[in-house]
């Protein structure tokens, strides 16, 4: 079960780093009760055409967000979202291979119900433009093989006011590391930089529709990055709507 302990169990009230139980930050304010689907094909894989290999850089990411990935890192989860105000987006994932990146895999997915931001702020239901690193891992379900540190609890889980589709939506989830502490689980409650800054902002499990700053993939995706990204490839995730990445 990992680091799940005794004290971690304690932030059940903190799920998606919310107090309280109000758990807006992912699922949505309110808890996303009856929201439907918003639209795109977030339980698909969508595959390049061919696998494209020994990239010099990757594609679509401007030199003010590439000169943030860590020159160590070998693992860039890029989001491209759709639009600056749309909830759709595409996760492509790159590995490094000596100097060139290549292409792994790609999944439609969700973002924010409101789109993209680069002053995100608690309750904007816009996702944060930049570049984090990916430390922690965890959910409701046991360690698929995680390589990142994995904490598996109940506290992830969803209240069963929010609608039925929402309830899965933490079975499985990969930290950002956006005001948080690195090497805690991910529903630590702790901000560093303050409660108004937002947080608890993670890779989670899709139910259809638009998050509250998340980003989220279907079941098939997590099971994938959990079992791939690996601390030792120090991995971080690049995401924004497609004009900010390329700026």
């Amino acid at each position: 079960m990992g680091r799940n302990s005794a004290m971690r169990a304690g932030f059940a009230a903190a799920v998606c780093g919310v107090l309280a139980g109000a758990l807006s930050a992912c699922g949505g304010s309110g808890g996303g009760s009856g929201a439907k689907s918003e639209g795109g094909a977030g339980g698909k894989d969508v595959q390049p055409p061919a696998r494209t290999v020994h990239l010099k850089r990757i594609p679509e990411i401007g030199d003010r967000l590439r000169q943030r990935i860590p020159s160590d890192s070998r693992q860039v989860v890029a989001v491209y979202g759709d639009g600056k105000d749309s909830a759709d987006s595409t996760v492509v994932l790159y590995t490094k291979a000596g100097s060139t990146w290549d292409t792994t895999r790609s999944w439609a997915a969700h973002n924010g119900k409101k789109g993209w931001t680069n002053d995100h702020r608690e309750g904007d239901k816009r996702s944060p433009v930049g570049v984090f690193t990916l430390s922690d891992a965890g959910g409701v379900l046991a360690d698929p093989g995680a390589r990142l540190p994995y904490t598996r609890s109940a506290s992830f889980q969803a209240p069963r006011y929010w609608a039925k589709s929402h309830w899965h939506d933490f079975d499985y989830v990969i930290a950002i590391d956006y005001n948080r502490v690195k090497g805690t689980a991910p529903n630590d409650p702790t901000r560093p930089e303050g409660q108004s800054k937002g947080g608890g902002i993670w890779l989670h499990m899709d139910h259809g529709s638009g998050t509250s700053a998340c980003v989220s993939l279907p079941k098939s995706a997590m099971e994938y990055l959990l079992r791939t990204l690996d601390p030792n490839q120090h991995p971080v995730v690049v995401m924004g709507d497609k004009a900010d990445l390329n700026a």
